[in-house]
């Protein structure tokens, strides 16, 4: 089948790599040339150097999956895409957009004949060995023209991906794996944080992540790159302390509070991470000051 990969980063040239050699034919374009150059020398994809000539390249109708950044960069690649496209042809969104805007999208797609299926895309770096989770959303019919493509880039044919509602319901779902993420990881992180802090005991913390791989109820993918990572590096030595987010746990935050649905955990693992940012924490000495204030605690000088 063919296909064009519009967006050629790491996890799109690695998306494209792998329906390559699953035996479909990609056509791949990145606005930058130096993302061109090295998804042609790395995997060996064939580039074109404008939408125009993507298009051109691909027989009607057409299927064309966007990896582009999540907003407006979305937006623009669509409204220099869709003048091209005509009835039939399928536009696939793989990024972390919200579902809102896949919604309004869809339908902008819709109104030119052109189906759009949001996908929430998981496995990261590590898709192009392993194959990566997929939740679609959007017209069953056109999910199904493209099953080829999910058969292959997912692990197995008949097993991590699939068509979990209308419009909107790839993306939305990846929102809230990705909440769901955010709390594993910071319990993680807690978990071996108090391990580390108990310094009498001197426990050995890659021995203990290598021994929770195997038959322990909090295994699982997560725990085993944990494990990689504090066998490569002990002390996490050089590793600064400040946390990034990708905006969809806020996203899972904002929409559990707009559905009355209490969500503590991914909400306190967004809010610690937001706090990761803050080096030097006004609300730290504020407290520090309030003690010292009231009781008489004494304060730590810098």
């Amino acid at each position: 089948m063919d296909i064009g990969m519009i967006g050629l980063g790491r996890m799109g040239a690695n998306m494209a790599a792998r329906l390559k050699r699953g035996g479909h034919r990609v056509v791949g374009f990145d606005p930058g040339a130096g993302a061109r150059e090295r998804a042609a020398s790395a995997h060996g994809l064939e580039t074109v150097e404008s939408l125009q000539a993507l298009v051109a390249a691909l027989p009607a109708p057409r299927a064309l999956w966007l990896m582009v950044p999540a907003g407006e960069p979305v937006d623009a690649t669509l409204a220099a895409l869709l003048p091209l496209l005509h009835g039939g042809d399928v536009v696939v969104d793989g990024g972390n957009s919200n579902y809102r805007d896949s919604q309004r999208r869809a339908a902008q797609c819709r109104a030119q004949g052109v189906d759009f299926l949001d996908c929430g895309t998981s496995g990261g770096v590590w898709g192009l060995q392993e194959g990566y989770s997929l939740m679609v959303g959007g017209d069953a019919a056109a999910c199904e023209r493209l099953r080829p493509l999910f058969e292959t880039l997912a692990p197995a044919p008949d097993r991590g991906w699939g068509r979990v509602g209308p419009e909107g319901a790839g993306h939305f779902a990846k929102m809230v794996h990705n909440g769901i993420e955010y709390g594993m990881m910071q319990a993680y992180a807690e978990g071996f944080a108090i391990m580390q802090r108990k310094e009498e005991l001197a426990l050995d913390l890659p021995q203990v992540a290598g021994i929770w791989r195997h038959g322990s109820v909090v295994r699982s993918w997560l725990l085993d790159l944990a494990a990689d990572a504090l066998r490569d590096n002990p002390s996490l030595e050089g590793i600064a302390a400040w946390v990034p987010d990708s905006g969809e746990g806020r996203w899972t935050v904002a929409e559990a509070v707009e559905l009355d649905v209490p969500a503590p955990v991914i909400t306190l693992s967004l809010l610690e991470r937001l706090r990761s940012r803050d080096r030097e924490s006004f609300s730290d000495r504020l407290l520090a000051a309030l003690r010292d204030r009231f009781g008489g605690h004494g304060v730590k000088r810098e």
